[in-house]
């Protein structure tokens, strides 16, 4: 994907116009070889391909494809969620048409009856039926280029969100005016709209130390991009993960961790501003952790196999490397 140096973001210019040149492809009935996979997937770290591939789908055994499942010649292009669209058909243009698979675009928070793709999932739990894929990247990987050194940023928590969740509003109830910190909401026509501020953006956050990284529905949009830079992400465990792979982030060594009911942000905002080579560590691992999805080429290949796995094991395909699943 091609991304902005000033905004950072993504631009969805581009990705929706691969997007749509994919579909007319599709509606031509082109088709991809996934054997072309063979080579680069050679040319790659098995064991990093193994063990992600293991984690995003956790599936040893077979199963039958239940629940109404989709035939990918009968994909129908959606009103809504176009980016989770165009991320399922760059993969599935690969396989046979009259293969069968289940999927649920937006973000979920439960897991289903049936294996079936999603872009997230309860970290907890059995939730071998969540099977994560690439959805939404446009949105959600967005990675910096922060050039602010930690030790010149100012040591305060910066934080902009949309605030509907009951969880973000305890917060901000706790701490909108709090003098470590500088939050706001960005959505309008709440019963607390005391708490609105204007969007800031990336660049405005990267001047601060310490930016709020709370779960809204599942995960924290955010925590990617905040995790790429120089600043620190501060936040409760983690409760959902999605194919950052929220769930092997370590509190105190990904990021600043909260308890749940927050009342320990002033002391844990201290203690890391007094103990900045401890500060300066975590930044360190956060960078170390994102900059394992920064390789296009494995990153693809990932989201190729989850789906070779998903088809192998429902009884559809013969793999594409046989001892891996």
């Amino acid at each position: 994907m091609i991304r902005n140096p000033i905004s950072h973001k993504n631009i969805k210019f581009f990705y929706y116009a691969n997007g749509a040149f994919l579909e007319v492809l599709r509606r031509l009935g082109n088709k991809k070889s996934r054997e072309k996979w063979v080579r680069i997937i050679d040319s790659l770290d098995r064991d990093i391909l193994e063990k992600r591939l293991a984690y995003y789908n956790k599936l040893q055994t077979s199963f039958e494809v239940s629940q109404e499942p989709i035939r990918i010649r009968d994909l129908e292009f959606p009103r809504k969620n176009k980016a989770y669209y165009f991320d399922l058909l760059e993969f599935t243009r690969y396989f046979n048409d009259d293969l069968k698979l289940a999927y649920e675009f937006g973000d979920v928070t439960a897991i289903p009856a049936a294996p079936t793709l999603v872009k997230s999932r309860p970290i907890s739990g059995s939730n071998e039926n969540s099977i994560l894929f690439k959805f939404n990247k446009i949105r959600h990987y967005t990675f910096t280029n922060d050039r602010i050194p930690y030790q010149k940023k100012k040591d305060r928590l910066i934080g902009r969100a949309s605030v509907k969740q009951e969880h973000r509003r305890r917060f901000l109830r706790k701490y909108f005016d709090h003098p470590m910190c500088d939050l706001g909401q960005i959505n309008s026509g709440t019963n607390h709209d005391q708490w609105l501020k204007d969007k800031i953006s990336i660049n405005d956050h990267l001047k601060y130390r310490f930016i709020w990284c709370q779960e809204g529905n599942d995960v924290a949009s955010n925590l990617k991009w905040v995790m790429s830079s120089n600043s620190i992400a501060v936040m409760p465990k983690p409760k959902y993960e999605t194919w950052f792979m929220e769930g092997t982030l370590l509190p105190n060594v990904h990021y600043i961790a909260l308890k749940d009911d927050f009342s320990d942000l002033a002391d844990q905002l201290n203690y890391y501003l007094e103990h900045e080579q401890e500060a300066m560590e975590i930044i360190r691992k956060a960078n170390a952790h994102v900059q394992g999805f920064r390789n296009p080429k494995l990153e693809n290949a990932l989201c190729l196999l989850v789906v070779d796995k998903y088809f192998t094991l429902s009884g559809q395909l013969r793999p594409l490397f046989p001892k891996w699943y």
